[in-house]
This record gives C-alpha cells, sequence and structure tokens, in this order.
C-alpha cells in the first residue's frame, strides 16, 4: 500500500471516529411539558477559566445550545483562581460573557458562584446572584493556583458567604456530599452547620446527581425536604464526558421561560433529575412526566369469538421507559407484563379474555427507572375508558 493509500486510509478512519462521536454529541433531550408547566432542561453547576475550568465562558453556551440546554448557571468557585496571572479576578465576568454569547439564542444563563471550603458546610451553589464578587471569602488564605485556607477559621467566615448569597435572594444547593472532605471525628455529611443554614432558609437544595447518582444526598433531600438537582459540574469539555451518552440535567417545570420562573419552580421543588436512562423525582413530578410522555390509543375487538382489547402506547420523550403492566385480565406475549417503551415507536399489547365485557379497564403500572425516594420506583395507572 502507498504512502498516499495508507494517509487516505487513516483520514477516512478519523473522519468515521468523529462523524460517530458527533452523533453522539448531536443528540437531543425531548421532555413533553406536564399539566399546567412547561419542562426545561437545565444545568445548574458549570466551570470555566475564571476558576479550576478549562474553557471560557461562551464555550458553554455553545455546548448547552448542541445539547438542546434551555438553562445554564456559571458557577465558578469564589475561592479559586487557576490563571492569576491572566486573567483578571471578577467572578461576575462568566456571566457577562456567557450571557453576550447567548444573546438572541433560547437559553438562559443565570448568574452564580460555587462557595467551597474543604470544612463544613463543604461545596454549595449560590445561583441567581446579583454580584458574584460581594461573596466574601474571608476563610481563605490563597486563592490563587492553590486552594489555601487559614489554619483557625471561625464560623463567622465560613457562613458570611451564605449570609451575602441570602441578602441577594440567591437559591443555594449543596454539592456532591460525600466522605471525600468530611470531619473524621463526625461522619454526618449534612452537618449541624447545614442544618442550621437549612433552618435560616438559604440551603433550599442539593445535588442528588452530580454527574453520577448519589443515593445519600437522595436520602438527604427526602429527610429535609430539599429540592432535588442534577449536573454535570463539568470543568472541561462536557461533549467528552458524556460522548456516548448524555449530561446530567435537572428538569425545571415553570410556569414561564424566564428566569423568575426557574427560581420560583427551584423554591417550589418542581424539579425532577435526568441521568443515565433514570428519572429522578418526587411522586408528582414523576407521575406527570411519566404520564405527559405517553400517547395512548385503543381498539376494543372481538377474535375467534374472544372479546380483546389491543392496546398502542407511543412514548413521545427521549426516556426509554422500563415497565410492567398488571391488569384485571390477561396482558398477551409480555411475560409477567415487562415491557421498555422505547422513545418514539409504538409498542402493542393485546388485553385479552375481557368476558364481563368492561367499560373501564385500570392499568397498574410500575416503572423501574423512575425514582421516586432512594427505596421505590414510580407505580401508577393508566385507565383506559371503553
Amino acid at each position: 500500500m502507498t504512502l498516499i493509500m495508507k494517509n487516505i486510509n487513516k483520514l477516512l478512519l478519523i473522519t468515521a471516529s468523529l462523524m460517530v462521536v458527533n452523533s453522539y454529541a448531536q443528540t437531543k433531550m425531548n421532555f413533553p411539558d406536564i399539566p399546567g408547566y412547561q419542562t426545561l432542561k437545565c444545568d445548574f453547576h458549570l466551570h470555566t477559566v475564571y476558576s479550576d475550568g478549562s474553557v471560557w465562558p461562551n464555550f458553554r453556551v455553545m455546548e448547552a445550545l448542541r445539547d438542546g440546554l434551555d438553562v445554564i448557571a456559571m458557577t465558578d468557585h469564589i475561592d479559586f483562581e487557576s490563571y492569576p496571572e491572566f486573567i483578571e479576578k471578577d467572578y461576575n465576568k462568566p456571566y457577562e460573557i456567557a450571557g453576550k454569547a447567548a444573546e438572541g439564542k433560547k437559553l438562559i444563563v443565570i448568574n452564580g458562584g460555587e462557595i467551597s471550603p474543604r470544612v463544613s458546610p463543604y461545596h454549595n451553589n449560590a445561583i441567581f446572584l446579583k454580584d458574584v464578587n460581594k461573596l466574601p471569602i474571608d476563610y481563605m488564605q490563597t486563592t490563587e493556583k492553590k486552594f489555601v485556607m487559614k489554619d483557625h477559621i471561625d464560623k463567622k467566615e465560613l457562613i458570611a458567604p451564605f449570609l451575602e448569597a441570602q441578602k441577594q435572594d440567591a437559591f443555594v444547593f449543596y454539592n456532591h456530599p460525600g466522605y471525600a472532605w468530611w470531619d473524621k471525628k463526625d461522619t454526618a455529611i449534612f452537618t449541624g452547620l447545614h442544618k442550621e443554614l437549612h433552618e435560616k432558609g438559604i440551603i433550599k437544595g442539593i445535588e442528588v446527581v452530580n454527574g453520577r447518582y448519589n443515593i445519600i444526598a437522595h436520602r438527604i433531600a427526602e429527610k429535609y425536604n430539599l429540592t432535588l438537582l442534577g449536573n454535570s459540574d463539568a470543568h472541561a469539555d462536557v461533549f467528552y464526558t458524556y460522548r456516548t451518552s448524555h449530561r446530567p440535567v435537572t428538569l425545571a417545570f415553570v410556569k414561564d421561560k424566564t428566569e423568575e420562573g426557574v427560581k420560583e419552580a427551584l423554591k417550589k421543588k418542581r424539579t425532577a433529575v435526568y441521568v443515565d436512562d433514570f428519572i429522578i423525582a418526587r411522586y408528582p413530578e414523576a407521575d406527570a412526566l411519566f404520564k405527559a410522555s405517553l400517547e395512548t390509543s385503543f381498539e376494543k375487538r372481538v377474535r375467534n369469538g374472544e372479546p380483546i382489547l389491543s392496546v398502542t402506547i407511543i412514548n413521545k420523550s427521549d426516556v426509554p421507559y422500563s415497565i410492567r403492566m398488571t391488569a384485571p385480565y390477561n396482558i398477551e406475549n409480555y411475560p409477567l407484563g415487562q415491557m421498555i417503551l422505547k422513545p418514539h415507536e409504538p409498542r402493542t399489547f393485546v388485553v385479552k379474555e375481557m368476558w364481563d365485557n368492561p367499560s373501564l379497564i385500570e392499568l397498574d403500572v410500575e416503572v423501574y427507572n423512575v425514582v421516586v425516594s432512594p427505596e421505590q420506583n414510580l407505580r401508577t395507572k393508566i385507565q383506559l375508558q371503553l
């Protein structure tokens, strides 16, 4: 094989690889609106070169538009600078740059920052901030190129940025709870300081997904009635990390597609989280989203003298729902009534032996990949009025 042919083959392989990668990158996440609300896809945790990220703020806008997102929040660490010799410290800049890049686009950009001491209350995002630079970081000794806290930090210094966030009417949520920085004398993940900030009405939400599902965070959310959030926490390009899937997102169910509409939905806890092929939500949102995803039709007829009902369900969302369906009558061809409702594909099944000629059939549905609590998946009903 000549050198030219080898180079041509290499080029074709690279092109093919890029086409495959690009097909993943262009995958959209489609969800229906639920009754009374619009469904918005959001990522409330993103970093840039203004702290420890490796991309410029406008890149976050391009990614979000590619992924079909409706809302992003710029949340650089307020207490760390990777490039102080090149970038002047100004934590409102990521929002300003991204906001300009999003002008004329169908994307809401929210101003925010990550408060990130390595002691309790650990990492938290404050979003809907008016001025990120006003959040004090007196617990820090050095922020340039390395993260060094003071040797002796008092409680006042730790809660000061949270009080300023509250003053600015921000929405604060606890990021990726875990054991990385916990106090070895106290294994509590939701510490006394978290409880105090929660009681003051400051901490209102928690990341049950930060790249991946966190059962500890989900249990904390349930115990303290916190808003469920799922974000990418992207530092590099989102595309590479989720090249064979999709980034995790928070679904916000809003009255109107505005920044205030998003804020109201978060405060009212009208959210769901989408990660891999799972939806994580409280029952009302989980049930509404699942039912809004389905378009159901049926035909009642007689087959060989036996009354049957041919039911067709189309899943209008991009979530492949894994379900088990039971009824007062037998369901044909699906052992234990188990089936997968693939996105945008009709699934037809037969309910048989309806000798008593019912006017209503109630299908009991268990949805395995919709999680309504750390121990429970969604169980709901579909009624067919004959």
